[in-house]
């Protein structure tokens, strides 16, 4: 790895201050074009020069072909392919290595550029702001200095049009009465599907939000309601489910407002992040979630409600 592109990538442990702050940092790249995209840092593993790729037969559309990095096997995924602004003229000899979902896998850029520092309540969503294709790819806009807009990966969108999105099982019902419910946030489309396919298999009512901002709007109009009729939200919410990234308001202040507010005393609060690391497990933990797990594992999402559930 260049010099220059290993100081992109400071120490995690000093990220970890960043909980509860709704502050994120994006790593700001290229892919030969005008537009600047960024991925948050959290999910990148390392930057370096691309090596020699091993093409395969019968790869799934995007997909460049594998590479061996230390011992494993990954794939190698063309960004500019799926954004559909692909150039003969860019090499594309960059490339940055993430961690999303317990996997591994390397995507190619032209260049990188620098790590900066956004409050999420400047981070919003993409709708109008670019082209339909592209919209589906890309999880949210934020704004640089300059005015320059930063188009920020959906990479769970992206690694769901590569190897599928994951089969639910069947799965345990859990044991709730028929006026209680769960509640849970995440601003992904795929991740969303995914959690209704869970609950669904689960017999569990839920109130979902779209990010952290718009959930703590609608936990309290709940906890409103509850309380203007005198009676426990806990008694019917059972269990509150959060991403950690959002664009508006992270999954980290939206737990530090829902356990600062007595009105949610006794309902748990689950994190459910693609980013599985001891440090994001740690700022969860810091913020007083009562459980983390990562994406996406239907069962072990089931398994990780379930104790809640039966309280």
């Amino acid at each position: 790895m260049a010099a220059s592109e290993a100081s992109l990538l400071a120490s995690i442990d000093a990220r970890t201050k960043l909980a509860g702050s709704n502050k994120m940092e994006i790593l700001l790249f290229s892919l030969g074009t005008r537009e600047t995209f960024g991925i948050n840092v959290f999910k990148v593993r390392e930057v370096s020069q691309t090596p020699f790729i091993t093409k395969t037969p019968n790869m799934p559309f995007g997909v460049e072909g594998v590479l061996s990095l230390r011992g494993n096997i990954i794939p190698v995924i063309s960004l500019a392919k799926f954004i559909g602004c692909e150039t003969v003229d860019v090499s594309y000899s960059t490339m940055i290595v993430t961690e999303f979902n317990k996997s591994t896998q390397a995507f190619l850029v032209d260049s990188v550029d620098r790590i900066i520092r956004v409050d999420w309540d400047k981070v919003r969503a993409p709708e109008n702001v670019m082209s339909t294709s592209q919209q589906t790819l890309i999880t949210a806009v934020t704004e640089l200095d300059d005015g320059k807009l930063v188009s920020i990966l959906d990479v769970e969108q992206i690694l769901a049009s590569v190897v599928g999105e994951s089969h639910v099982p069947d799965l345990p019902q859990a044991p709730l009465e028929l006026d209680q419910y769960v509640f849970f946030a995440d601003d992904s489309v795929v991740a969303r599907k995914e959690i209704c396919g869970v609950l669904d298999k689960m017999a569990i009512k839920y109130h979902q939000a779209n990010n952290g901002k718009e959930a703590w709007d609608k936990l309290q109009v709940l906890a409103n309601r509850n309380w203007s009729e005198e009676e426990s939200l806990h008694d019917t919410l059972k269990l509150i489910l959060v991403d950690a990234e959002m664009p508006e308001m992270d999954g980290y202040v939206l737990t530090k407002l829902i356990k600062s507010d007595h009105r949610f005393s006794g309902i748990p609060v689950v994190m459910h992040s693609s980013l599985s690391s001891n440090a994001n497990r740690a700022m969860g933990a810091s913020v007083g979630v009562d459980a983390y797990v990562a994406k996406f594992d239907p069962a072990v999402l089931a398994d990780t409600l379930i104790p809640f559930l039966q309280r």
